[in-house]
């Protein structure tokens, strides 16, 4: 047995010859008994579906079929003849789409050119055999980016239907990372261009292709029909949460056991279960593929091994432009509770920011949050959803901790909330002032909007959950409290935090100190004398665009 982890290898032959293997051959048996012309699988990142559509590639591929067949002895898909009567029997075209990205769209147009380029290279056998002068010229032209741009939209079909020719058989199309384009061009504002170039080149290859024997993308989002596949009645899409092949990506209980009786580190599952599963598949509990093998490759060290991976801007960007009660349902997440929401079928860009069932979908489909259980309704699908594990816990706080770091700032946020715990009246001032200054720029906010600052102030505080437990906008008293810290410790105070927003500068005193009234008047303590802390806090917070006044008591 190969004891190496196969950290970041993605290619199935090099694994199976030098690394520790886990069989997810069994879906290739699934698959061909009920597979549609185009099937699209999503998943989060760094789950395995670069590898399994390189095992795809090697187990299709009619080049090197006797060689690769040897890659499948022992495993499960060697058991089904049916399924091995088909291996070796296509002309496969794989391409990755992982590096079609760029700051603008000039440069997105320059990758296109590079990545389509190197692969018609790979195919220039291609131009020895009887070719009209047209399709010569066209090959051509691509090799020497001369082919208008908006003609390369149509080449993928082009090589395809060469290929159908040169080997008399239909071609296996397999794209991997089909969406990483349009969030490129979505995070670099060229969204609009990237979409009209890839809704016909997606059509293109995978609707009018005469040469297409079936499809195969994978991507971390399920992008809306509307956007990209809005011509493509022939997809099939197999997305958390309803999924047909919940155990194609990412590790099962089974697998994960049997991983830890190969290593004699059996007393290390309550531990990996901690920090690494909780997803879940259909019915299934999935582990993240990514973080396990790291973590039997680190020797059994729980580390948050999915922060060091690329693509974390998602969940950057969402929390940059969050409003308090995306906030508040995160915290609430964050300490153990659950959120209910609608989910949706594909996932649309620009509503992400305007829509919280859109959003909540993302987090779903990204893996940074889960599902718990799922109800259909009138309306649609409903989930609640949970944070799958430790792992993630530490990620959302990493996150909020990169949300409010500047190299402009002399504090950082550690500091800030040590002072509102020690009650440093002063640090807090200056700490406050010094982030609406360099941050408030970054938000979609208003003057005058209070929601603004209090998921300002929320999401700082959130950073303080591995000692308190924060609630916002619960009932206490005779009212509701913006903002409740109570102390896990014994012995140790309670913070309450109450924000309102001034007309002028010359008001925030006193809004301040009508905050710190309302605090008393309204008896937001109860909570606190209820859960037996005896010491509280009031801190009264004023803001008037970037200037802000605090008071305590």
């Amino acid at each position: 047995m190969n004891t190496a982890m196969p950290v970041g290898v993605e290619d199935f032959a090099e694994i199976r010859g030098n690394y520790y293997w886990v069989d997810k051959t069994a879906v290739i048996s699934a698959f061909l008994q009920d597979h549609k012309k185009v099937t699209l699988f999503t998943r989060p990142r760094r789950f395995g579906k670069t590898l399994m559509m390189s095992m795809l590639r090697y187990f299709f591929d009619i080049e090197g079929a006797e060689e690769h067949r040897r890659l499948f002895a022992g495993l499960e898909v060697a058991q089904d003849a049916e399924a091995m009567a088909q291996q070796g029997t296509r002309p496969v075209l794989f391409l990755t789409l992982k590096g079609w990205n760029g700051l603008s769209w000039d440069v997105m147009q320059v990758r296109v050119r590079e990545r389509l380029g190197a692969l018609f290279n790979a195919y220039d056998f291609l131009l020895d055999d009887e070719l009209s002068a047209w399709e010569q010229d066209n090959f051509q032209d691509v090799l020497r980016n001369t082919l208008p741009f908006a003609s390369l939209s149509s080449s993928l079909s082009f090589l395809m239907q060469l290929l159908e020719k040169h080997y008399g058989r239909k071609v296996v199309l397999l794209l991997d990372e089909y969406d990483v384009p349009i969030q490129s061009a979505w995070e670099h504002g060229y969204y609009d261009e990237a979409i009209d170039f890839f809704r016909d080149f997606f059509s293109s290859s995978l609707k009018t292709n005469s040469a297409l024997d079936f499809a195969v993308l994978t991507g971390v989002l399920r992008i809306a029909k509307e956007s990209i596949f809005s011509s493509l009645n022939n997809l099939k899409v197999d997305s958390v949460p309803q999924l047909k092949y919940p155990e194609a990506f990412g590790f099962t209980q089974t697998e994960v056991e049997r991983m830890a009786r190969d290593f004699g580190r059996e007393d290390k599952l309550p531990e990996i279960r901690q920090w690494y599963d909780g997803y879940r598949f259909a019915s299934h509990e999935i582990y993240n593929p990514w973080s396990v093998v790291n973590y039997f490759d680190n020797g059994c060290k729980p580390r948050t091994y999915w922060v060091n991976t690329s693509g974390n801007a998602i969940l950057g960007e969402m929390l940059r432009h969050s409003r308090s009660r995306v906030m508040d349902k995160l915290a609430q997440v964050l300490q153990g509770g659950s959120l209910i929401s609608r989910v949706r079928e594909g996932f649309i860009y620009s509503e992400i920011y305007k829509n919280e069932a859109a959003l909540y979908t993302m987090l779903v489909t990204t893996g940074y949050l889960t599902t718990k259980s799922v109800t259909e309704t009138d309306l649609g699908m409903q989930v609640e959803l949970i944070l799958p594990n430790r792992e993630l816990r530490s990620l959302y706080r990493i996150e909020i901790l990169e949300r409010y770091h500047s190299d402009e700032m002399d504090m950082e946020v550690d500091e800030l909330m040590r002072a509102f715990i020690e009650d440093d009246i002063e640090t807090v001032r200056v700490g406050l002032g010094q982030y609406l200054e360099v941050l408030t720029s970054s938000f979609d906010t208003a003057k005058g909007k209070e929601s603004f600052y209090h998921g300002l102030v929320l999401g700082l505080v959130a950073t303080l959950l591995d000692e308190y437990i924060i609630r916002s906008n619960r009932e206490s008293g005779y009212g509701r409290y913006d903002i409740a810290v109570f102390p896990k410790q014994i012995g140790k105070c309670g913070m309450l935090i109450e924000c309102k927003v001034a007309e002028s500068e010359e008001a925030l005193a006193a809004q301040a100190q009508a905050a710190l009234h309302q605090i008393e008047t309204r008896d937001y303590e109860a909570e606190f004398r209820a859960r037996g802390v005896g010491q509280v806090l009031h801190y009264g917070i004023a803001f008037c665009g970037k200037r802000v006044c605090v008071l305590l008591k």
